[in-house]
């Protein structure tokens, strides 16, 4: 009786492993071959880096520990359809804490480099009204806070070696329009009180420095309404004309995309050395090649401009396209940056301060970057 019930269990395992075997060729399967979206962040999660031809590899070294027994602890079969299923991670606090603390949601978003006072509470967040409303003129204020400039403006060397750009153009500053009460409303297409102004600024100071940086002041809220897109595809009208920059212009090594937080100032402004700053954020999409190269470049500017300017630099986050575009444009050079200037209510003073310390710090990562650009 003990062998019968022997041999009836080792029968009974046997099917139950081949069932197990089956079940995960076709979930690997259906998986692979499934032509929509996820709307799993797990998921997304899961797939971004597994290459289809793996993917039943991957479900199996769940199961079978004897072939894989290194990743016998760090893969679960039932874990990950638990995951799957509930669109949740037990070993990440956000899971549960996403719905209860502001920003705390952002599942796809990495802190790389944190400056001070920043965690996943404070992290910028996309979003804009919509085209009717970014496209409306408003009236500018006449005390925005500028500081008197009454240098010449310089003259633009004729190699350029930086493109600097605005995706999200419309992006403007409280403090430079008159009658904005709520800083929602601070968005305007007028080029001297949104971030092309702040882009300009500094296509100027790096030419002091002796850097030629070719700007692009292109009205990306008209561009979408002329093909009839949403704010959505910002990224994508902007490449267009980051391509036909950087075709036409063999010279362009660096990528400058300029933005302003929607954080109040409290979070945006530093004091140093007893002058106001707005503070700097770097932003890093890791859904391409040439995404760990790129963080190294923030990295590096952000150290050098906390060891020169202690405070200005708020850190460096890396976001993936479940809570962004996850590429921005970044994929076209090893050297492109997304850099926020500030938040909704920083002023020109503020912002002038910054766009220096900036000009300051990264003429010299520049040139020695780039050291043929300094014997020409």
């Amino acid at each position: 009786m003990n062998s019968k019930l022997s041999v009836h269990s080792l029968f009974f395992y046997i099917n139950s492993w081949l069932l197990s075997i089956c079940a995960v060729v076709a979930l690997a399967g259906a998986v692979t071959l499934y032509p929509a979206a996820f709307s799993s962040s797990h998921m997304n999660v899961l797939l971004k880096d597994i290459k289809a031809d793996q993917l039943f590899i991957h479900f199996l070294k769940a199961e079978n520990h004897y072939f894989y027994k290194e990743a016998a602890e760090s893969y679960s079969l039932s874990g990950t359809l638990f995951k799957l299923a509930t669109n949740t991670q037990p070993q990440d606090i956000r899971t549960f804490l996403g719905r209860e603390l502001p920003g705390f949601s952002i599942f796809d978003t990495g802190i790389a480099v944190a400056g001070e006072g920043t965690d996943f509470t404070n992290l910028p967040v996309e979003s804009a009204p919509p085209l009717e409303v970014l496209l409306k003129e408003k009236e500018m204020a006449m005390n925005n806070g500028q500081s008197e400039d009454n240098a010449a403006p310089p003259e633009i060397p004729d190699r350029k070696g930086v493109l600097i750009y605005h995706s999200h153009s419309w992006e403007s500053f409280a403090p430079l329009l008159k009658d904005v009460k709520n800083t929602d409303e601070a968005v305007s297409p007028n080029e001297q009180v949104n971030v092309i102004a702040v882009g300009k600024k500094l296509s100027e100071e790096l030419a002091r420095k002796g850097i030629g940086a070719e700007h692009d002041k292109t009205n990306i809220a008209a561009e979408l309404k002329k093909k009839g897109w949403n704010w959505e595809n910002s990224y994508k009208m902007s490449r267009e004309a980051v391509q036909t920059a950087m075709t036409e212009n063999k010279d362009v090594k660096f990528l400058i995309d300029i933005h302003r937080d929607s954080l109040p100032r409290g979070k945006t402004t530093a004091l140093i050395d007893q002058k106001p700053y707005a503070r700097l954020f770097f932003v890093v999409g890791k859904e391409h090649k040439n995404y760990e190269q790129n963080l190294k470049v923030a990295t590096e500017l952000h150290q050098a401009l906390e060891a020169k300017y202690k405070g200005i630099s708020r850190g460096v986050i890396v976001k993936g396209k479940s809570e962004g575009n996850g590429i921005y444009n970044q994929d076209l050079s090893e050297r492109a940056l997304l850099l926020e200037f500030g938040g909704v209510e920083n002023n020109l003073e503020e912002l002038n301060h910054s766009i220096k310390a900036f000009a300051d710090v990264f003429s010299d990562y520049y040139w020695k970057a780039e050291p043929v650009n300094a014997k020409n």
